[in-house]
């Protein structure tokens, strides 16, 4: 079996949308996609040539067939994707407001992926990744998964994968306290960390770049890489000197910001095992979230192959 680039762990569902300009509470049609921030993760390195697997639990049901044939139609590997036979794939609405704003509606409590435990980590390592990305999603599903993203953690670096961090805050999942407590454990065992500049205040308590890369180093003497995303302001990442370096937004215009992070971690990762050096890298994340947020979809914005090998090749 071939050994994968990276494995992202977490849920996919499927996605239920008005047409533009319609709401969920008149609309008599909705569009159908499937969505997942680690699945995101994953289409972005596929792109870049990589090869990426992702983990997840699906349900017996036509969602679930849907969510691993999405998978497979943007060259993700579902042979980690299980099927669990006594809960549901999850599945969420999403509103556009009049002001842009975006309105989620979730339903994924009791989903197939929240019955993921430590025991689906043995699969995972034996797969042999060279990176495994795990995000503070997963961790609030619920015990089993964080028990799932704790046995990967502590395993990684025996199986020979880099372990990939990004804390993805979402107060409307719950259970904030153990994603904080958990991200924070695994620092010492993180060698890439991928947040906004709005969790580096509920994790470290600061949100000057310089600051959030002290803190998450802090109490380390063989370092940890940090990308840390500004949003409008662009990106913060680690020049090849350890002190932080700027990128602007590569953004020309923003209809949809939802899977522009997703992006930047899947290129920026895709570029670091490629060869690139951090400056590259970061400049290659930040064009694949310049293109996702300029139309509507988590990764319909994705370049061609052919653009994203040029991209990669700078």
């Amino acid at each position: 079996m071939t050994r994968p680039d990276v494995v992202g762990v977490g849920e996919a569902m499927v996605l239920l949308q008005p047409a533009e300009g319609e709401n969920l509470a008149t609309a008599e049609r909705m569009d159908v996609h499937v969505g997942g921030a680690e699945l995101n993760v994953c289409a972005a390195v596929a792109r870049l040539g990589g090869s990426a697997w992702f983990a997840s639990r699906v349900g017996a049901d036509p969602f679930g067939e849907r969510v691993k044939a999405a998978a497979r139609s943007l060259g993700v590997g579902t042979t980690l994707v299980g099927r669990d036979d006594t809960r549901p794939t999850g599945v969420f609405f999403k509103d556009v407001l009049p002001d842009g704003a975006r309105r989620v509606h979730y339903y994924r409590a009791g989903s197939a992926a929240a019955g993921m435990d430590e025991g689906d980590a043995a699969a995972i390592l034996d797969a042999k990744p060279r990176a495994i990305v795990v995000s503070g999603i997963t961790i609030a599903l619920g015990e089993g998964p964080e028990r799932l993203v704790r046995a990967l953690a502590e395993g990684a670096r025996s199986a020979g994968a880099q372990l990939v961090v990004d804390p993805n805050l979402r107060p409307a999942l719950g259970r904030q306290d153990r994603v904080l407590a958990t991200v924070l454990d695994l620092l010492p065992r993180t060698d890439l960390l991928v947040l906004g500049q709005d969790e580096a205040g509920p994790l470290f308590g600061v949100t000057e770049p310089a600051d959030v890369f002290s803190a998450a180093g802090s109490g380390r003497s063989d370092g940890i890489e940090v990308v840390l995303k500004a949003g409008a302001d662009g990106v913060f990442f680690h020049g090849e000197d350890d002190e932080p370096r700027h990128l602007p937004s590569a953004a020309r215009a923003v209809r949809d910001p939802v899977g522009a992070g997703d992006a930047l971690l899947g290129g920026y990762l895709a570029a670091r095992l490629a060869g690139a050096t951090r400056e590259r890298a970061a400049r290659v994340g930040s064009a694949l979230a310049g293109r996702i947020v300029e139309v509507h979809g988590d990764v319909e914005g994705l370049p061609s192959a052919a653009e994203a090998a040029a991209l990669l090749a700078g």
